[in-house]
């Protein structure tokens, strides 16, 4: 009687075979997959709005470009959307970013998938390091990447009609790739670095609220402004927070310009060495850090 083939197999441990060993960035490559999946809005609400720009584009200014006889005119109104283009698509990722902050740690109490995701084995900080590169890593990534494809498109049709009229493409293509390193620096500089304290505290309320995010998030400052307003008659918080949302103008210098525009000059030392930006980033620090200690005691709402 054969007796082998009822013989239960030997285990993993008594044959020798180990697991393969997880590397140390594998969790955090598939926390940022994770978050990829369950937020297709990251990439998709950018890739609308390019396509929206690319039909206005044909439309209004290629219909233009075509209709006008004077070949002046038609250059100029070739010439004018791609900063406007590269500036809505900006603007988009940007309001992405600030409603995915809100709800990237809100929404896994909220829908109770934080006891899942917490039975892995996944630290805290991996996974709010996870959620804090989306607006500050992957989302600028995109944006470059969208801009740049929608411009080129841009580009080539603009090619063809002006090639159609006989004019010269080289003033459209000559500072083509000094936009696109205009776009990348000022993308790094103003936000990332500038707006990271940003996202840092709107991750924090994501971590803390238990509902109505948005409205914690922006009812403390505005109540701060107040405040200081009735009481001592000054502006300064309001001032820090215009300077911070709309500032990082230390790193160009081109008064009324676009900050993708060709003439602009870079001024990487003088941002480098502005205290905004440091002060700003130590505090971006330790907001991230309180948002994994929340992360690490808050359950399910």
């Amino acid at each position: 009687m054969n007796t082998q083939s009822n013989a239960m197999p030997e285990s993993f441990d008594t044959q020798g075979i180990a697991p393969a060993p997880m590397s140390a960035t594998q969790p955090m490559y598939w926390s940022i997959r994770r978050e990829l999946w369950e937020n297709r809005s990251i990439y998709i609400a950018p890739l609308a709005v390019a396509a929206v720009t690319l039909f206005g584009f044909l439309i209004a200014t290629m219909g233009y470009a075509m209709s006008v006889s004077n070949l002046a005119q038609r250059r100029a109104a070739l010439e004018g959307p791609y900063s406007f283009a590269a500036g809505v698509i900006m603007a988009t990722t940007f309001v992405v970013g600030v409603f995915y902050s809100l709800d990237a740690l809100h929404g896994e109490r909220r829908d109770r998938s934080i006891l899942f995701w917490k039975s892995l084995p996944v630290s805290d900080l991996t996974a709010v390091l996870s959620k804090v590169s989306i607006p500050l890593v992957v989302l600028p990534l995109l944006t470059v990447v969208v801009v740049v494809a929608t411009q080129l498109i841009m580009l080539l049709l603009s090619s063809a009609v002006l090639m159609g009229s006989g004019l010269s493409v080289a003033t459209l293509w000559t500072p083509a790739f000094r936009m696109s390193l205009m776009l990348l620096y000022h993308i790094v500089t103003v936000h990332v670095l500038w707006h990271a304290p940003i996202y840092g505290w709107l991750l924090l309320v994501s971590g803390w609220a238990r509902r109505a995010a948005f409205l914690w998030a922006a009812l403390p400052p505005l109540a701060i402004c107040a405040v200081e307003k009735i009481a001592f008659n000054t502006t300064h918080f309001a001032a820090l927070l215009g300077y911070r949302f709309m500032g990082g103008a230390e790193a160009l210098t081109a008064p009324g310009s676009f900050p993708i525009d060709p003439m602009t000059h870079l001024t990487p030392g003088k941002f480098l060495s502005t205290p905004g930006l440091w002060m700003g980033l130590a505090v971006a620090a330790a907001l991230l850090a309180a948002a994994v200690r929340l992360r690490r005691f808050q359950g399910p709402i």
